[in-house]
């Protein structure tokens, strides 16, 4: 647990991140808060998930520091990033989980690299995560393939909560389901952040993810944080990208960037 509870369980400074010629992320400043659920949204190719697979060590950086849990990654050993990761769980935009893996030995395959525990309790474990997600034990006996679009989300929501983390980071949680379903997996984060004191990191597109279950919200555009606050404070705000997209002009909003 961090030292101090006040300190941020995420803290960017600098962070310039890029491919080729192109500067996606120009010096990211940015604190996640504890206990906070963080929307990043933008427009397309603004940076979001960008900035989430940088932060979780999967895209190199060429400028600025990350601290996770008050340690700067950079002066960590491999030993202590292995624990430190223990302490983050992700959910990928597409889910990510293994074809060729029934979905309780997707949730499973953490917990045999990392515990050492027997396959009993394992066992109880995965089924025990599956629940938390409102899923069945028989649905864990299911392959990826056999799953609608919600239950796969709600599967690799189980995968990230694997190893018991404090904090998740959740990729496009709610793309390409249909509004309810998306719905139901809007109330699935707000009840597990609330149940487990999670802190949440999550990159969206979509308004009703941010209106509901979204402490504070950032605004990627332009390589930069052009918006930082609570919905209100977007709805006040007068960034052309931010004025078109919180008030209902998606369209706009795309042209505006």
């Amino acid at each position: 647990m961090n030292a101090n509870p006040d300190r941020p369980v995420v803290s960017v400074r600098g962070l310039t991140v890029g491919f080729g010629e192109r500067v996606v992320l120009d010096g990211i400043d940015l604190d996640v808060n504890r206990r906070e659920v963080l929307g990043i949204v933008g427009g397309s190719g603004s940076g979001k998930s960008v900035l989430l697979r940088t932060i979780i060590g999967l895209l190199p950086k060429r400028a600025g520091t990350i601290e996770l849990f008050g340690q700067d990654i950079d002066r960590m050993s491999t030993a202590e990033l292995r624990l430190l990761e223990r302490r983050c769980g992700v959910l990928f935009q597409q889910g990510a989980l293994f074809s060729s893996l029934t979905v309780k030995q997707n949730i499973q395959f953490q917990m045999r690299e990392a515990l050492d525990i027997s396959p009993r309790l394992i066992e109880e474990m995965a089924v025990a995560k599956l629940e938390m997600v409102g899923l069945t034990a028989a649905d864990g006996d299911k392959w990826p393939a056999e799953l609608s679009g919600g239950m796969i989300k709600r599967a690799a929501m189980a995968r990230a909560l694997a190893l018991d983390p404090e904090f998740v980071f959740l990729d496009e949680p709610t793309s390409g389901l249909d509004p309810i379903s998306a719905g139901d997996v809007d109330d699935m984060i707000a009840t597990l952040q609330a149940t487990l004191g999670l802190t949440v990191f999550m990159v969206t597109h979509d308004p009703e993810s941010l209106r509901s279950i979204c402490d504070r919200i950032v605004v990627l555009a332009s390589g930069g944080i052009v918006a930082d606050g609570t919905m209100a404070d977007m709805l006040r705000h007068d960034h052309p990208w931010v004025q078109s997209y919180f008030h209902g002009r998606t369209r706009d909003a795309e042209n505006a960037k």
